[in-house]
């Protein structure tokens, strides 16, 4: 394959014979930047430039040439000037150029600045002659705007630089000087401004984080009270509930004498009631400790047949409905678990309490399995009851929160929420799925072993395969630290160096999420979240902005489609891998 040709413009080469030609080299190189449409400061960095370097060249070799080239090689156009000559070489090139030694006394020291005042510098020297090349870019769309009678004119100011004035270079060279000291004055001017207005800023968001913190310490403290409170009440409120329960069990053993059929009634009702509001104060009590942190984790070994047979007997007193079976599966050659045996007791009762509450005629089924990529242990309990609508099932695992339907019976909505936190607290999680009609399926993932760490998981789309990310970001290290960090959580990843290409990508493929940059050629990211904004296709994709500027208000606005922004110097593999976990897992549950 080969490259495409350079397009490569000569406008014109002027030979430096005398004082006056190295004169006029500079008054031309500024005048021929100023056709080409560059702004006045890179008009006077280019022709400062040029006129060192040829001094340099008509000094030590007595003549020289000077090319006048637009060079228009990919990906930056520029106005380059050739300075040539016949001399003898300039010896240590890089101890010269470096500033460190001059190549002839008082001589050479113009090789250093000229180097600093534009964009490309290359120099080529050997015995027999010196070259160096001296290029400014162009703004872009340059090419485009030269006319012919543009390169007419710099060739005709070329080839008419006879006779230069100095006293007139000179005036040219001042006035260049004192717009340039103008223009240093205003940035001076505005960066003072811009610094005034960023202290102030900054005093705001001392105050206002002052504020929060304020306001994070006050709910701290209702959250302190809250959850003493509930300890307290739910203490004092145990013992006369435990004694109506006692009193009840009295009355129906007959202790005290016989009961007619209609005093049994009552007093089973009292029971009933009298556990029911028990069990509310121990979902809270529990829900209080585990806020204030005062619940501790008590590791033992177990195996998973033990806490099978336990639930077993407990909650046979629950299996009031006939037409329900609730069956256990085996669990054959499973690992021995370290984990707080009464808590995973705890969590699997209220699944199973749960799916026999909710399940007419059909089963449940209590099964575990072991996980050994992950080195989980997964406890599952399926019902064949009326299930959940996918919309709701974020919602059962709020405090406070039920789902209505026909079967519903009252209840705090703590069981579910309480069955998290205790799984977090065992360094576990839960997770549910559901179909209206279908009947519902929990699940407690726990690790083998306490204080184990589990390993990510990744969502799997229908196809069986974990879903993609799309990386979109003109800088190609940063694509490389993202794919990596994406690929090792199981996802798959494509790549986009541009916002044109990552619009193709997504009309595409679809993917489960993108990272998009803000900075990139051709589109930023403010037009593609624009362009995905107007599809209703793909405007659902969650996209996660990933940048380095520091954005504005306004530029903060533009971004409100975004699902997350997150700054590349905060970029972390835990961090990164949750982030993508989570949104994925968002974004499937909606599509699905």
């Amino acid at each position: 394959m080969t490259s495409a040709p350079i397009k490569h413009i000569s406008l014109g080469t002027m030979h430096l014979v005398s004082a006056e030609d190295v004169v006029a080299a500079r008054l031309h190189a500024r005048k021929a930047a100023e056709i080409l449409g560059l702004d006045r400061q890179s008009q006077t960095r280019m022709a400062t430039a040029v006129s060192e370097i040829t001094r340099n060249a008509f000094t030590y070799a007595g003549k020289a040439r000077a090319e006048f080239v637009i060079d228009g090689n990919a990906p930056a156009h520029t106005f380059m000037v050739v300075v040539s000559d016949d001399g003898p070489g300039i010896d240590d090139l890089h101890d010269v150029l470096e500033g460190r030694k001059v190549f002839a006394p008082g001589r050479g020291k113009g090789l250093p600045s000229a180097r600093r005042l534009v964009d490309q510098f290359d120099i080529q020297s050997a015995p027999g002659g010196t070259m160096v090349r001296l290029a400014q870019r162009l703004p872009q769309g340059a090419l485009l705007r030269l006319t012919r009678e543009a390169q007419q004119a710099i060739a005709q100011l070329l080839s008419s630089h006879a006779g230069a004035d100095p006293i007139t270079a000179l005036q040219d060279q001042n006035r260049e000087i004192i717009e340039s000291l103008n223009d240093l004055q205003d940035r001076q001017a505005e960066t003072a401004r811009l610094n005034l207005e960023l202290e102030e800023t900054n005093r705001g968001v001392v105050a206002l984080y002052s504020e929060l913190e304020e306001k994070a310490e006050q709910l701290r403290g209702v959250s302190d009270t809250k959850s003493r409170f509930l300890s307290h009440m739910s203490h004092e409120f145990r013992t006369p509930l435990n004694s109506i329960l006692a009193l009840a069990r009295l009355l129906v053993d007959r202790v005290d004498g016989d009961l007619n059929a209609e005093q049994e009634r009552q007093v089973q009702y009292i029971r009933k009631s009298a556990q029911s509001l028990l069990d509310m104060v121990n979902d809270l009590l529990d829900l209080a400790k585990v806020e204030a942190g005062k619940v501790d984790v008590k590791p033992v070994e177990f195996s998973v047949d033990s806490i099978f047979a336990s639930l077993r007997g407990t909650l046979r007193p629950l299996l009031t409905n006939p037409a329900v079976d609730l069956l256990f599966g085996h669990t054959p050659q499973l690992p021995l678990m370290l984990a707080d045996e009464q808590k995973v007791i705890q969590i699997l009762r209220n699944f199973i309490a749960n799916a026999l509450k909710f399940t007419e005629q059909g089963h449940v089924l209590v099964e575990a399995r072991h996980d050994p990529a992950r080195q989980t242990i997964v406890f599952s309990v399926s019902d064949s009851g009326i299930g959940i609508a996918p919309q709701d099932i974020a919602r059962i695992f709020e405090e406070f929160s039920q789902v209505d339907g026909r079967l519903q019976q009252g209840g705090t909505g703590l069981g579910l929420p309480l069955a998290r936190r205790l799984a977090l607290l065992m360094g576990g999680e839960v997770r549910a799925t559901s179909l209206p009609g279908q009947g519902s399926t929990f699940e407690l993932i726990l690790p083998v072993r306490f204080g184990q760490v589990l390993s990510p998981q990744p969502d799997k789309g229908e196809d069986g395969r974990t879903g993609h990310v799309l990386v979109v970001d003109d800088e190609e290290a940063f694509r490389y630290v993202l794919r990596h960090i994406a690929q090792d959580a199981g996802y798959e990843v494509q790549e986009a160096p541009d916002g044109l290409s990552a619009l193709q990508s997504v009309a595409e493929h679809r993917p489960a999420m993108i990272f998009l940059d803000l900075a990139m050629p051709q589109l930023d990211g403010f037009g593609v979240l624009e362009r995905l904004a107007k599809s209703p296709e793909l405007a659902n994709i969650p996209v996660v902005v990933c940048t380095s500027q520091l954005l504005s208000i306004e530029q903060k606005r533009l971004l409100a489609g975004a699902h997350a922004i997150v700054l590349k110097q905060d970029v972390s593999r835990d961090g990164l891998t949750a982030l993508i976990q989570s949104v994925t897992r968002d974004h499937q549950a909606r599509s699905g």
